[in-house]
């Protein structure tokens, strides 16, 4: 490309760059749905229909023991709260991982990336009910056990999130992020568990793990003998780097099953396809069938468990939710999870689909959107409480609250 030409286009780039810097903020502002009402305002500003629907929702369940499984916190480690970003998503060099960033950041109440931790934790905070599950994680690594820096979208330390439990007891509870091919990671598991933890996370997209590789059988040892629990991505990832999409396979996760661990399928795999493992032949099938074939396995009753997170998103098929609510028999296997700061995104949650296809009347729908304008946590909550299956089917209580055979 010749000099000017090249200059010339340098100039246009830079040019989009200077409106797209100038139209962003009131375009992210209509994809969030950000609101100046405070959650605290909802009981005399709602509306007598929207203060009855949440007043539904909430029967039944004990305050104390409702449960969010999965929450995500994260920061650039300013703090000192450890968290790293990668820094193309930091980099309008990287423009769609720096426009999901900006987004995720207005979700989680966050306008000062450098503060973004305390930003963050307040907002959830604010907004709590019951507990909450924040979720450490661990760096990729590579093979050979060595740290992939360039392959790490994203870290939370260990320390960090129990560190946020200490401060915040019987609301915020650890998920702490060990990877199982790190040199040391028995022993971190172990000084995690004598913190306290219960709970691992992994995201095996993204951090490079494949659950069914033999390295891991030392970990799943040591996690059956901690009394540790699992709670695994499943299916395709998309909010963070992609990664190895093959390693979401739901059927992946029966190794750890197999040595007895308890594993919660976040999301209940319900995105993308996965290679039947079963019968290669039979080729790629949903990774939410794969995951319903691990729910009906008699061997892993009492092991294997769905979280509903994400499960009613624009992304998900409505098949997933319908399945969901129909199968009652699945539901004290169940358990709820907002994926936060995700329900605090507007156009993730297709509202006039759910009700376009029998899930909602037209006065649930507009409540609930009343409900998001004061408070999208409960907003969330309130939706899986609310819609319904073909013959009226609705998720139990039990799936909301506290899980004593989880150790939750």
């Amino acid at each position: 490309m010749k000099r000017s030409a090249l200059a010339g286009a340098l100039l246009v780039l830079a040019g989009s760059f200077a409106v797209l810097g100038i139209a962003w903020p009131a375009v992210r502002a209509a994809i969030v749905g950000t609101s100046d009402r405070a959650p605290g305002e909802f009981g005399k500003g709602a509306s007598p229909g929207a203060r009855a629907l949440v007043a539904e929702a909430l029967q039944r369940l004990d305050p104390a023991r409702i449960l969010d499984v999965h929450a995500h916190v994260a920061g650039a480690g300013a703090d000192g709260s450890g968290c790293e970003l990668d820094p193309a998503m930091r980099s309008w060099l990287h423009p769609w991982r720096r426009l999901q960033l900006s987004i995720y950041l207005a979700a989680a109440g966050v306008d000062d990336l450098e503060h973004g931790e305390e930003q963050c934790v307040a907002r959830l905070l604010s907004l709590a009910r019951g507990r909450i599950v924040v979720l450490g994680l661990d760096r990729r690594y590579r093979p050979d056990g060595s740290v992939d820096p360039e392959g790490t979208a994203l870290h939370v330390p260990n320390d960090y999130v129990l560190r946020l439990a200490a401060e915040h007891p019987g609301v915020l509870v650890p998920a702490v992020s060990v990877h199982p091919y790190r040199p040391d990671a028995l022993a971190e598991l172990d000084r995690c568990a004598a913190r306290g933890a219960k709970l691992v996370k992994w995201l095996p997209n993204s951090m490079g793990i494949d659950p069914a590789d033999p390295r891991c059988d030392a970990f799943y040892a040591r996690m059956r003998e901690r009394g540790m629990v699992l709670l695994s991505h499943a299916g395709d990832e998309d909010a963070l780097a992609a990664g190895e999409q093959q390693l979401g396979n739901p059927l992946r996760l029966r190794r750890a099953l197999d040595h007895g661990v308890k594993v919660i399928v976040a999301h209940c795999g319900s995105a993308g396809e996965g290679q039947d493992l079963d019968d290669p032949a039979r080729g790629k099938t949903a990774n939410f069938d794969l995951f319903l074939r691990l729910m009906d396995d008699p061997r892993y009753l009492g092991l294997v468990y769905g979280d509903l997170s994400a499960i009613a998103f624009r992304n998900r098929s409505t098949r997933v939710l319908r399945t969901l609510l129909e199968r009652t028999d699945l539901h004290a296997r169940l358990v709820d999870g907002t994926d936060w700061p995700l329900p605090a995104i507007r156009v993730l949650t297709p509202m006039r689909r759910l009700e376009r296809e029998g899930f909602l009347t037209r006065e649930e729908r507009r409540a609930l959107d009343e409900v998001f304008e004061y408070d999208p946590r409960l907003f969330d909550l309130a939706l899986k409480r609310t819609v319904h299956g073909r013959h009226g089917q609705r998720f139990e209580p039990e799936v909301f609250l506290s899980k004593p055979d989880l150790g939750l």
